[in-house]
């Protein structure tokens, strides 16, 4: 009778052990949450006009005081890495359903949701800061929802001059006089209206290691993933001393600072892509 108990427990927890197995085989896709924290090294950002008391403010590795009065950037192109390396890409193709911009102003869109994501353990997730060259047009007909998100809105994340998109763009103030910050990054085009080539690539492709799996399957994991904006001026690839003016090394205005000065700022945020493929990102949790 012992020997029957033991038996039956054991069948009991081996049939259990399956049935869960294969309720997570059997369940086709669930969603994913890509959730985003904003920070200077560790401490969430709060944004705030130059008189703000509660912006929270940072200190470069230059020594330079800074405080942010508005925060975006564009994320796109997002492939999830299996176990065995294969990549599973979510709309790459759509800036509709595959593309958003990050708004610290706005809180929902700090949480981004990957529907019908496919049942598979991932352990990778790679994404790019900015938009692919081929798709980087203002095409209302085709996405109108991303353009709309994206510039004939308040986040103006469009180029007032040409035909693309902002990846970045963050508005502040910086030293102790709250001189006015205005950094903004994008790929650039040359050449004349008609006839315009590529000019500087500012896309940078994104590899994040992930803390542990996210399992899809019977639960819907959320990915937590900080964006340390510490970084833009105290990079791994630069470190950067913020100047307001017209010379060829003064960088503290879009309107001013040149192509070569705009690639110190995108190869910090989003890596060079050879020896820095994560630049200001980093993932520090897994909720499956």
């Amino acid at each position: 009778m012992q020997n029957f108990k033991k038996y039956f427990i054991a069948a009991t927890a081996a049939f259990a052990f399956v049935s869960c197995s294969n309720d997570d085989q059997n369940a086709v896709s669930n969603n994913l949450t890509l959730e985003f924290n904003n920070t200077f090294k560790n401490t969430t950002i709060v944004l705030g006009d130059a008189a703000s008391a509660s912006a929270t403010a940072n200190t470069s590795a230059a020594g330079q005081v800074h405080h942010f009065s508005e925060l975006k950037y564009v994320i796109s192109n997002i492939r999830l890495v299996k176990e065995d390396g294969s990549e599973v890409p979510y709309n790459v193709n759509d800036l509709d359903k595959g593309a958003a911009v990050i708004d610290q102003s706005k809180t929902a869109s700090l949480s981004y949701v990957l529907t019908n994501v496919p049942s598979a353990s991932y352990k990778l997730i790679k994404f790019g800061l900015g938009i692919k060259p081929e798709q980087n047009t203002l095409d209302q007909v085709r996405f109108p929802k991303f353009y709309a998100a994206a510039g004939a809105n308040d986040t103006q994340m469009m180029w007032e001059w040409g035909s693309g998109y902002r990846f970045t763009k963050v508005e502040g103030f910086y030293d102790t006089d709250n001189k006015a910050m205005s950094i903004h990054t994008g790929s650039t085009v040359e050449g004349t209206a008609g006839a315009y080539t590529q000019g500087v690539n500012a896309y940078r492709d994104i590899t994040l290691n992930l803390t542990t799996n996210a399992v899809v399957g019977s639960s819907a994991p959320k990915i937590k993933i900080k964006a340390d904006f510490d970084k833009m001026l105290s990079g791994k690839i630069n470190t950067i001393t913020l100047s307001t003016g017209t010379g060829m090394n003064d960088n503290a205005t879009p309107n001013v600072h040149t192509a070569a000065q705009m690639v110190k700022f995108v190869d910090n945020l989003g890596g060079n892509g050879t020896n820095d493929i994560s630049g200001m990102f980093s993932v520090t949790a897994v909720e499956n």
